[in-house]
């Protein structure tokens, strides 16, 4: 940048003209003698007068490079500071009250590290635990590891129903179920965009909030009301899935197949999966049965009996304790009989079975059994298959 910078200065112009200058001087003197005198005067004024442009161009230089060099902390800083960021602080709020605190050296460096930072947009206000004299970039880093936050608010643990997370929300804010009720009946006015309920499986789009209330650590706002809270776990999922470029990978990678559909099998997987390990692997699982070479072409999970069991107000039930007529409910929406996806995700999932649903391992199975205490899954390609592994998972003692 400097180098657009027109400072005026010819050296070569410059030169010419003092050597112009010298000879027209010498000339009027008439030659050498009897100028020893002025030339020495002549000679400790122009050290003197460049002394004084040297200190000037010095001082001019530094203040050029302090506009046009950020100033900046280097490394992660020292000791341990608290800062309070507010709620509905821009990056500028965010800035001052960290240089205030000697957290980072100047704005400027704390507001270029954040925007050259994708996820800086999920810095949350609260309270942290920072160090003093930080880079810019260290500050972003450490307000975003949440380990660094002191929380006081509430975990949504990931695979949680809508209704168990609003049940959640109150009990922590005293707000009434009923209120985030009544805010999640328009999920659009939440912040949901209206394409993600496109499906491509030819049945018809439900709008519900369930599977947008991503689950996370939050920070409750003063006087939050039911309505924000709710928009700023939507935030929180479109934020995740964005970064993840979720919707576009799975339209490039699982042709066919709607954002909307892939988020569904993201809530199955979270469900039925006894192992983060599995979660890919139980949602190739939904593809093949919902959209493969599965005779019914429907899922036979029992976690969907449960999520309607659930959203009529009936307790939850184990696959042994379930009955027949609750198996196989002909007015439930959500019947395992049905053929293809169930109308809306069953809970929230979190980033991994996101992450299963978006780019699940290839393979054909078609069944799957936990075989270990640990919740780890054989997965088989036939019913013969399958009946073997279940009975390793009887010789565990899981079934």
């Amino acid at each position: 940048m400097i180098d657009d910078l027109d400072l005026g200065f010819d050296e070569p112009e410059r030169g010419e003209k003092g050597r112009h200058r010298r000879s027209f001087v010498r000339k009027r003197n008439g030659g050498s003698g009897g100028g020893r005198g002025k030339t020495f005067l002549a000679l400790l004024m122009a050290l003197v007068l460049l002394g004084g442009v040297g200190g000037g161009a010095f001082y001019g230089f530094d203040r050029i490079q302090n506009y046009f060099v950020t100033p900046d902390y280097d490394g992660d800083g020292s000791g341990e500071i608290t800062v309070e960021i507010k709620s509905g602080a821009l990056l500028a709020d965010m800035a001052d009250a960290l240089v205030a605190a000697d957290v980072v050296k100047s704005q400027k460096a704390f507001v270029e590290a954040a925007e050259a930072n994708s996820r800086s947009k999920n810095i949350q206000p609260g309270t942290y635990k920072l160090r003093k004299q930080m880079s810019g970039a260290s500050a972003v880093t450490a307000m975003l590891d949440l380990k660094n936050k002191i929380v006081n608010g509430l975990t949504i643990p990931e695979g949680r129903t809508s209704m168990n997370v609003y049940k959640l929300l109150s009990d922590k804010t005293k707000i009434p179920v009923k209120n985030f009720q009544a805010a999640a009946k328009d999920p659009e006015a939440l912040g949901i965009p209206d394409w993600w309920f496109t499906r491509t499986d030819g049945k018809k789009s439900v709008k519900s909030v369930e599977g947008f209330l991503y689950p996370d650590t939050y920070e409750i706002p003063p006087k939050a009301t039911a309505e924000t809270i709710l928009k700023l776990m939507v935030n929180r999922f479109l934020s995740v899935t964005g970064e993840m470029k979720f919707a576009d990978e799975v339209q490039e990678k699982l042709g066919g197949v709607s954002p909307y559909e892939a988020l569904i099998v993201a809530s199955l997987a979270q469900a039925e999966a006894g192992n983060a390990d599995d979660l890919g692997k139980v949602a190739r699982v939904a593809y093949n049965r919902a959209y493969g070479e599965f005779p019914c072409n429907c899922l036979e999970m029992d976690v969907t009996v449960n999520y309607y069991l659930e959203s009529i107000g009936k307790p939850t039930k184990s696959s042994k304790q379930m009955t027949e007529s609750e198996l196989n409910d002909p007015k439930n929406p959500y019947n395992r009989k049905l053929r293809g996806m169930v109308p809306t995700p069953i809970n929230s999932p979190g980033k991994q079975a996101l992450e299963g649903a978006m780019a699940p391992p290839k393979g054909k199975w078609l069944f799957f059994v936990a075989i270990d205490k640990q919740g780890h899954s054989e997965f088989a390609e036939t019913p013969e298959q399958h009946e073997r592994n279940k009975v390793k998972a009887q010789e565990a003692g899981i079934i």
